[in-house]
């Protein structure tokens, strides 16, 4: 095993670029950089009826052990980690404001909730005066697309909804590593028990050929922009005018500023790209239907 240190150039944080997470007037990097600090609940570190969840009691407790655990007073943000639909929203949505008024966190977002469930809290905060979440924390990416980009569609128009992307490379699916097999050191390789789904997907008909887009994404990336596939695939979901930001999971600091190098590659995504791109993925959400009647003009008011 070769013990050769490792250089690499560091991020020039002035380079980054920034966006408004979602409703909110906080800007945030559109690749996750720093500068924020957010945490989340649901999943509790104790066992007991009521120590997952949203009631009010664990969003309370939780948010207060949480904030002892890293030793500060307050974050930026706080989601709520799943949805629960055994708890009134109302109940949810008055003990989040109720977290904001104690000052523990400015702003509450969602995360692996559906638009329903969404939309019932904006309506609930409304009613009742009081603060809706900002942002969903979603996967998206080039092989999952469904619900960020259809299912979530009216909430970006009505409460002016972000996302903070998760899983923008497929756990790995989309830097191209696992393009010829599982190599030994990568993550489905040391994580097995926990990926053996996935494992077991990529050998059936519908995996092979998610390996074959990837595949293809490469050769355009490589030959067309000058760059990998990982930088292509975030580069595109950051294209996104609903993405807040991206949250990028490397596990080692080259990783994260070789990531960053995405942001050369958003500029390069014309039009005639994206459509290289649609034609090779080949699974854009579907418009909803409107049984016969004729398209409106897209730029105008829908």
């Amino acid at each position: 095993m070769s013990t050769a240190k490792v250089e690499y150039t560091p991020f020039d944080p002035k380079k980054m670029v920034f966006r408004r997470l979602g409703s909110s007037g906080l800007r945030v990097p559109v690749f996750s950089y720093g500068g924020l600090i957010t945490t989340k609940l649901f999943f509790g570190v104790r066992s007991g009826p009521n120590a997952t969840g949203l009631s009010r009691k664990h969003i309370i407790e939780g948010t207060k052990e949480s904030l002892e655990r890293l030793q500060l007073d307050y974050v930026d943000v706080l989601f709520a980690h799943r949805p629960d639909s055994t708890v009134p929203m109302e109940e949810v949505v008055r003990a989040f404001n109720y977290v904001i008024e104690k000052g523990w966190t400015f702003y509450w977002a969602t995360s692996e909730w559906s638009a329903r469930e969404i939309e019932e809290a904006h309506h609930v905060a409304s009613r009742l005066g009081l603060i809706g979440p900002i942002a969903e924390q979603c996967q998206h990416h080039l092989l999952h697309r469904e619900r960020p980009e259809k299912e979530y569609a009216p909430l970006y128009k009505k409460y002016d909804m972000g996302t903070t992307v998760w899983s923008a490379l497929a756990s790995g699916l989309l830097t191209g590593k696992y393009n010829d097999g599982i190599p030994e050191g990568s993550r489905f390789d040391d994580h097995k028990d926990f990926f053996k789904d996935t494992l077991k997907s990529l050998q059936e008909e519908e995996g092979k050929k998610k390996i074959e887009k990837v595949k293809a994404l490469t050769r355009l990336a490589e030959t067309e922009l000058d760059c990998s596939v990982t930088h292509l695939a975030l580069a595109w979901v950051a294209k996104h005018s609903t993405t807040s930001t991206v949250i990028l999971g490397a596990s080692k600091p080259e990783q994260v500023v070789d990531n960053l190098k995405a942001l050369d590659v958003i500029p390069k995504l014309t039009p005639e790209i994206l459509e290289k791109i649609e034609k090779i993925v080949d699974n854009k959400p579907a418009p909803l239907p409107t049984w016969g009647r004729p398209p409106l003009d897209p730029f105008g008011k829908l």
